[in-house]
């Protein structure tokens, strides 16, 4: 392996630029690129299980696609506005938030987001360690090591080898559910699934939740992945290229998971893998879907893995007031994260499924009030015009901490309470909308408000135009 040069680099060199601005000199790559990333990010085992849940805490079929389809398009909508973001700064998406919350006011929030991925990647390693188990007849544990292992090189590699795997990934994908769908409805009679509707708002709302949820996720390390694009790609076609990868891919997993533990019962829970593949084939073609579960994973858990360098970066720069980070330093940031993260899959793996769901509805009260504030301010206040020498600047121009941001995030995230609703905590609110979690509705909603009321003085930080690095 070799550094890339400053002015671009292969998929099989290993990245050197991270947090700090892409020159227009180094802007590569194209909206197919896009697409077929997020796409490949989404068609995998992790999405299965989210859109199961749907089913498997008590709604019918007809009505959980629905309301899964409903949150993608809403969550998926968020996330596509951060993904616009990235050709116009350069910059990965959690150094912006400086621009928000102060150079040491972000580390808030990317606390939280560093939390996101480790949860994220204990689970996809631990569904993509039934997987390799299966398909190499080795013990869960030996297949979990070996699949941290294969995400810190890829992970190391960066940005240009993880669009390469998600565009092997998307096309492995693609022709894995087509044959996995294929069976389901050759062995299965599926209009009887469908013709089972009992409606109810609290389970549609759980559906709801699941995917806008899934997608809003995304929105802390979007645009990390289309920093690199030219600057004068249009905001429109990246919106759309990611925003429809996204939808698409996860809304074919998430419908698959629901057929499955409809058909599945009681028998899904803690089998998984295992049991989506029994319904798709055996022998050979097992051997396949069971290497494609494995392939899946590797592009959305480096996702996280790149995004964790780059947050844990974030924060460390903020006290060096640098933003430069050397190849050894990737090297540790990426192996510790994937370290902790494996180590959660090997001691949880037993009890995942419940926590998982848990997991996911608490992480959106989480990142919905951040996800507000930064889309109100890029898009109402500031736009392009960031001043990046200053994000590493805790005496810029934009400070060290910005208490009036600090303070509608924290009350974002306070409002939500009384309408969570989850395995560990249902607030007092819950019972009069029926049992309904409208908590996420609640964090887009009244943090934008306040933030769009209040937060006006972002607009006169912002200078005139984009400042970029010497």
């Amino acid at each position: 392996m070799r550094a890339s040069n400053t002015h671009g680099s292969g998929p099989t060199s290993i990245e050197v630029r991270s947090i700090d601005y892409v020159p227009d000199d180094e802007r590569h790559g194209g909206l197919l690129s896009q697409f077929t990333l997020w796409l490949a990010a989404n068609l995998q085992i992790t999405a299965i299980v989210t859109g199961a849940l749907a089913v498997i805490f008590g709604g019918d079929v007809c009505w959980s696609l629905i309301g899964l389809l409903s949150g993608q398009l809403i969550g998926g909508g968020i996330m596509a506005l951060h993904a616009a973001q990235g050709p116009q700064l350069g910059l990965p998406q959690m150094i912006s938030c400086r621009v928000q919350f102060g150079v040491y006011g972000a580390i808030i929030p990317m606390v939280a987001v560093c939390l996101m991925y480790i949860g994220f990647s204990a689970s996809g390693c631990v569904l993509a360690g039934q997987a390799i188990s299966q398909l190499l007849g080795v013990h869960e544990g030996v297949a979990i090591s070996l699949f941290s292992v294969c995400i810190v090189v890829v992970t190391l590699f960066g940005y240009r080898f993880i669009h390469l795997i998600g565009r092997l990934s998307s096309v492995v994908g693609v022709a894995a559910f087509c044959y996995m769908f294929y069976r389901l409805s050759a062995g299965h009679d599926i209009s009887t699934l469908l013709a089972e509707r009992h409606f109810s708002l609290s389970k549609f709302l759980l559906a709801m939740s699941l995917s806008a949820s899934w997608q809003i996720a995304y929105g802390p390390y979007v645009a990390d992945y289309s920093r690199y694009l030219p600057r004068d790609t249009s905001a429109p076609r990246v919106f759309a290229a990611v925003g429809l990868g996204s939808v698409i891919g996860s809304q074919i997993s998430m419908t698959f998971g629901v057929l499955a533990a409809a058909l599945a019962g009681e028998q899904f829970e803690h089998h998984e893998v295992a049991y989506i593949v029994g319904l798709g084939a055996t022998g050979a073609a097992a051997s396949l879907l069971y290497f494609s579960i494995g392939f899946g994973k590797v592009t959305v858990t480096s996702l996280n893995a790149y995004g964790s360098f780059m947050s844990m970066a974030t924060i460390v720069s903020g006290f060096r007031r640098s933003i430069r980070i050397s190849v050894w330093h990737r090297f540790f940031y990426v192996l510790a994260m994937i370290g902790v993260s494996g180590l959660l899959a090997l001691t949880g793996r037993q009890s995942f499924l419940k926590e998982f769901e848990a997991f996911i509805l608490c992480l959106l009260a989480v990142f919905t009030p951040w996800s507000a504030i930064n889309l109100i301010d890029y898009y109402c206040f500031t736009r392009s015009r960031y001043d990046v020498p200053a994000l590493s600047d805790p005496n810029g121009r934009y400070g060290r901490w910005n208490a009036t941001s600090l303070t509608i995030y924290l009350m974002g995230i306070l409002v939500q309470i009384p309408f969570l609703s989850t395995s560990f905590y249902t607030g007092p609110l819950v019972a009069p909308l029926g049992g309904a979690d409208v908590s996420w509705v609640v964090g887009l909603l009244a943090p934008g408000a306040l933030y769009y009321a209040f937060g006006q003085a972002s607009r006169g930080r912002a200078p005139a135009q984009l400042v970029i690095p010497a």
